[in-house]
């Protein structure tokens, strides 16, 4: 082998990540790995998933810089495949290709009303509080400027990250690094309610404990359960500790001067009301048979609502000129499916690869185990003879953000944070971003 094998990963999140690291840590196998992301900052999930009062979560951060940091792999960011190169580009450019690029659409309802203002994702709101660039601002700040009842859809952590956000007072966030127009939203925002609905009983709910026993501890807000499906039993450990601690807040009652947060398990929504904004929920009752069958009772009541967030999932959707099916790209253990059979030298790893499930260590095996596919295959990958990415890149006219260039976007952000007395504060707009990357602001 001539020169080392040249590996492009689309996607710096976890996924991205992880794959870069079992690809430059390993020996067998001379590679130099280009880790491209659409934006100008790299960390995926970690940096615009991950609730920001989950601080510890969060600086995983921290240990994935680490590979960033290595000398076979070169961050590459605010780059697009679709916008400023095509899936033939890297193909042109790299001996192998691996997909990273996660499943950020939101999963819809499929009920009337949905498409009303006051209706959000779950997507919409997480991007908007973690400062992802793409937020809708307009849209999320016009829903919560009038938030006083809020109706989840979900029982998953994400679900549960939410109503937190929302339900906690400014001092519980003030230490983030929440962009500060997002802390001035939250403060002013008018929530007293939040219920959150689950098709099926508690047993079956998705948050783990940890997630929901922080519910129980918010200074602004109580915990409260409807007692359906309590008194179930589970030989499953996890299970048993969701249910006992919602057996905690059994008793517990609205508190005068709080918000509250209720879980209602067994609900599902059937409509949204409203007719230039949100109003209500129509919710149905629902029975589980003896056979795990979900089923309406056809018996139903309203939820007076001015917002709905639907937290039921992501899906993953096409990246132009790589077709998903089911919300996943087609593979065999990480390598790419084109009409059944393996595309030799593309592969894929993460949420694209499995779809949305698991916790961000779950990508790092997924990851292992698309890497060895690729190393398993390295002999048999033609080698390019294209130029190098970013030159070609630059010839036209982009302008990539490199690992310098995010050491002053990062810098920036703590001295940001630092003048309101916080580790790092994040900024959310892509044009500034851009001009802290390439100095115009230094």
């Amino acid at each position: 082998m001539d020169r080392p094998l040249r590996v492009a990963v689309v996607g710096a999140g976890p996924a991205g990540i992880y794959a870069a690291e079992a690809l430059a840590n390993q020996d067998d196998v001379p590679v130099l790995v280009d880790l491209l992301d659409r934006l100008p900052t790299p960390f995926g999930l970690v940096r615009h998933g991950i609730a920001p009062d989950h601080l510890k979560m969060r600086a995983l951060a921290e240990t994935l810089r680490h590979t960033l940091d290595h000398p076979g792999v070169r961050f590459v960011g605010d780059v697009e495949v679709g916008r400023d190169l095509s899936v033939a580009d890297l193909r042109a450019h790299a001996d192998a290709v691996v997909f990273t690029h996660g499943s950020s659409g939101a999963r819809r309802l499929g009920i009337e009303g949905e498409d009303l203002p006051g209706s959000l994702a779950a997507t919409d709101l997480v991007a908007w509080y973690t400062g992802h660039p793409d937020a809708d601002r307009p849209r999320v700040e016009a829903a919560l400027a009038r938030a006083r009842d809020v109706v989840l859809v979900g029982v998953g952590n994400v679900a549960l990250d939410v109503a937190r956000v929302l339900a906690r007072s400014p001092a519980e966030l003030e230490h983030t690094d929440m962009p500060q127009h997002v802390l001035d939203v939250l403060a002013a925002a008018p929530v007293e309610r939040i219920t959150l609905l689950g098709r099926r009983g508690p047993a079956q709910a998705t948050f783990t404990t940890q997630e929901l026993r922080e519910l129980g501890h918010l200074e602004a807000a109580v915990a409260l359960v409807d007692p359906d499906g309590l008194d179930e039993e589970s030989e499953v450990r996890a299970v048993a500790r969701n249910l006992a601690a919602l057996r905690d807040w059994a008793d517990h009652v609205p508190e005068a001067g709080k918000a509250s947060v209720r879980l209602r398990f067994f609900a599902r929504p059937v409509r949204v009301l409203g007719d230039d904004a949100v109003t209500g929920v129509v919710v149905e009752r629902t029975a589980v048979d003896t056979a795990d069958r979900l089923s309406g009772t056809r018996e139903t009541d309203v939820l007076p609502a001015d917002l709905v967030v639907a937290a039921i999932g992501y899906v993953g959707h096409d990246l132009p000129g790589l077709a998903v099916d089911g919300g996943t790209v087609p593979n065999a253990g990480g390598r790419v499916l084109r009409d059944g059979a393996i595309s030799p030298g593309e592969y894929v790893a993460g949420w694209i690869k499995r779809g949305p499930t698991g916790v961000v260590g779950t990508n790092k095996h997924d990851a292992r185990e698309t890497v060895a596919a690729l190393l398993e295959d390295a002999a048999g990958l033609p080698r390019v003879e294209g130029p190098d990415l970013v030159e070609t890149l630059r010839s036209r006219g982009c302008h990539p953000v490199l690992l310098e260039n995010w050491r002053t976007i990062d810098e920036a952000e703590h001295a940001l944070g630092a003048t309101k007395g916080r580790a790092r504060t994040t900024i959310h707009d892509r044009d500034t971003l851009r001009a802290h990357a390439h100095g115009m602001q230094r």
